[in-house]
């Protein structure tokens, strides 16, 4: 039974009314999800209430259980003609397969995010990353050239020789982390390059929360001669999410009727009203091959409705598995990230949380000189009424990242 639609005109649930039956029918994962829900919902509230949550450790023990691609999949194997994975930053990692319609929708959604951040024909956009399983820039290197630009892969190359290849190619959009970014700020200053004398205008950044911070954002402007940064986000298990407010840098805005967006408390999983900080949940309503009801993504947000579009004020605020308790404070690693941005001249940082001894610690090693790690350490104390040592570290001497920067580590 297909869902009934709205009253009012709503894309969104037209997309869910076209994906309902296909997954009921045709999808074994979805359709176990769904034996309890007798009918299909007649609204998005009755979606929300009677639709079961789905969670990356379902997902991974249905692939345990059914090798190597688990049942999530609406359509027999040789209909796809993708296979991706997550990075295993948080947990296993899981395989992706798509079809060429599901993967031709999320370029499209891509190619949203390009027009959004003024990216488009006569472009040249250096990807800066490592062409493997994990989704990464796939899917906008793919959207770079459905809109008419010039798109280089920087695969397998050192961070010198991708310096060397953008700006022979002229490039004027960079594809890559906010990490990755400023190590290649880093590399070009070793150089003795000057990158206010390239042409680069635009860095389209995402894989981490630094996009939408503001210390991160100045940083990376000041270090590319005064180049755009615009931040966006995604997952493997969803493909493009969203992008960045043309008018207001650091919110994301929902790519409209791609997912369909909530909120919940993390902790009892019970709905927020709009406007309330909790862990997002995706519905993916364009990946049909692979599709999402209710996904707990474990990213922490603030969703808002402003204009007919769903927003993220703040962008991403961090993960909600990454707080960490240390003698009872509470702490974020995107608010150490945004404290030792603002400290000073930094190279990289790195966390250490010691838990070996009956009270636990956290230490901060920091690439520069002894008074900026002082500086930082009083920030610290500060901000948190905790003394967490700062040692100063020789330039170069932490390890740097292309994709996903790891920052903490933890002992005992």
């Amino acid at each position: 039974m297909r869902p009934t639609p709205p009253t009012l005109s709503d894309p969104s649930w037209d997309r869910l009314v076209a994906l309902w039956p296909e997954v009921t029918r045709n999808n074994p994962f979805q359709r176990a999800k769904l034996a309890g829900v007798a009918s299909a919902p007649r609204d998005w509230q009755e979606f929300q209430s009677r639709v079961p949550l789905t969670t990356k450790a379902e997902l991974v023990a249905d692939q345990q259980a059914h090798l190597p691609y688990g049942t999530n999949l609406t359509f027999p194997i040789d209909r796809y003609t993708r296979c991706h994975q997550t990075s295993g930053t948080h947990g296993e990692p899981l395989r992706w397969l798509d079809t060429p319609e599901s993967w031709s929708a999320m370029v499209d959604d891509w190619c949203a995010v390009f027009r959004a951040a003024g990216v488009g024909s006569g472009d040249r956009i250096l990807f800066a990353f490592s062409f493997g399983p994990f989704i990464g820039f796939w899917l906008a290197f793919e959207a770079g050239q459905r809109l008419g630009a010039l798109c280089v892969a920087g695969g397998g190359m050192s961070s010198a020789l991708r310096l060397k290849v953008l700006r022979e190619n002229a490039c004027t959009v960079l594809c890559c982390t906010p990490t990755y970014a400023l190590h290649l700020a880093e590399t070009a200053a070793a150089e003795g390059i000057d990158l206010s004398t390239t042409t680069v205008r635009t860095l389209v950044v995402a894989g981490e929360p630094g996009g939408s911070l503001p210390s991160t954002r100045t940083l990376l402007r000041d270090r590319w001669g005064g180049a755009r940064v615009f931040d966006h986000h995604g997952m493997t298990e969803t493909g493009p999410v969203t992008y960045e407010h043309p008018e207001r840098p650091g919110t994301l805005v929902i790519i409209p009727d791609c997912v369909h967006p909530e909120v919940i408390d993390p902790q009892t999983a019970a709905p927020l009203p709009v406007g309330s900080e909790g862990e997002l949940v995706l519905t993916t309503l364009r990946r049909t091959g692979s599709p999402l009801l209710r996904y707990r993504t474990g990213d922490r947000v603030r969703l808002e409705r402003e204009n007919g579009l769903w927003i993220l004020p703040g962008g991403i605020l961090g993960r909600i598995d990454d707080m960490v308790v240390i003698r009872g404070v509470n702490i974020y690693p995107t608010a150490i990230d945004e404290w030792v941005r603002r400290s000073g001249d930094v190279g990289e940082y790195r966390v250490t949380e010691d838990r070996r001894g009956a009270l636990a610690e956290l230490g901060v090693e920091l690439e520069a000189d002894a008074e900026t790690a002082a500086r930082l350490e009083s920030r610290l104390r500060d901000e948190l009424a905790l003394r967490v040592p700062v040692t100063a570290v020789p330039r170069g001497s932490l390890p740097r990242f292309e994709l996903k920067a790891r920052r903490w580590r933890r002992l005992g």
